[in-house]
């Protein structure tokens, strides 16, 4: 939690020294309402919400050694705070889920990063439809409650094909401007219903190729969401190509922030950047320390 709030920090500073947008660190005994109901009666989150679930990755070679890639996945969120304990009682009768579409650029044995996508987060009355085969492997039914636009940036570190390293660390940087997170689900400490601000999300995921992904998960997420007509949708049977296209098995944490004031044009890119750069500079450090 240290390490992400000095993150948030360096990138205000920068922010804040061209004129752009503050950003408050991230929140803090937050709380939200799986079922839209108000604050009095939402779940506390000491920092993050938990999210898992599964992502298609498609790879394109623009170099000897550089690439370019779509990313399409569905998560499932039923907890909070790595607490191990489901939403409780009286929020479930129906599922939190969300659907993310993104794409970016990397280089081989290297580094990749996003440069655009959309996060859309969705509350569905009905149990147990994640993993099913109603809409997008069950992760986009029911109402969407947030919408986030991606911001150039984040990323991670892959191998020689493509892949994320082993139990690849991978983040996401978004912002939902004002009115695209729907009232009643979402509040700062002191009740503050967050719909009417312009709030960051921060997504950190471990990363991990699923070598056997199942026939449901080819058919609702690669041949149906992302738009695959390869092997598994037209004819034979799918199988991951590293290099071109694989499948991912993902878990992690889900945070917000609030900005003061809504970002000038062009401070989105720049808070990207900021956010790396701080990164950088606090490995930089834990290594001189060593």
């Amino acid at each position: 939690m240290k390490f992400v709030k000095q993150l948030i920090c360096a990138a205000a500073v920068v922010l804040g020294s061209t004129g752009a947008a503050m950003a408050e660190p991230v929140l803090n005994n937050w709380v939200f309402n799986p079922v839209g109901g108000g604050f009095a009666t939402g779940q506390k989150i000491n920092e993050y919400l938990d999210i898992n679930g599964n992502a298609f990755i498609q790879l394109s070679r623009t170099g000897a050694t550089s690439f370019s890639f779509k990313e399409t996945a569905v998560f499932n969120i039923i907890q909070a705070d790595s607490n191990g304990k489901l939403f409780p009682l009286k929020y479930r009768g129906g599922n939190i889920t969300a659907t993310f579409e993104a794409s970016g650029s990397g280089t081989f044995s290297g580094a990749f990063s996003f440069s655009s996508g959309t996060i859309r987060m969705y509350q569905n009355p009905v149990n147990d439809k994640y993993a099913g085969t109603d809409g997008f492997y069950g992760a986009n039914l029911g109402e969407m409650i947030a919408e986030f636009n991606v911001l150039e940036g984040g990323g991670g570190l892959v191998d020689a094909k493509g892949s994320p390293v082993r139990n690849g660390q991978v983040s996401v940087f978004a912002e939902a401007a004002p009115g695209k997170l729907d009232a009643g689900y979402f509040f700062n400490s002191a009740g503050r219903d967050l719909s009417t601000s312009s709030v960051l999300a921060f997504a950190f995921t471990n990363a991990n190729t699923v070598g056997s992904p199942t026939k449901r998960l080819v058919s609702e997420v690669a041949c149906q969401f992302a738009g695959f007509n390869g092997p598994g949708c037209t004819t034979g049977t799918y199988r991951n190509r590293p290099g071109e296209y694989f499948f991912l098995g993902t878990n992690g944490q889900f945070k917000l922030a609030e900005v003061k004031e809504v970002p000038e044009p062009g401070s989105i890119a720049l808070f990207g950047i900021a956010l790396l750069a701080a990164g950088a500079v606090s490995r930089k450090r834990k290594a001189a320390q060593q």
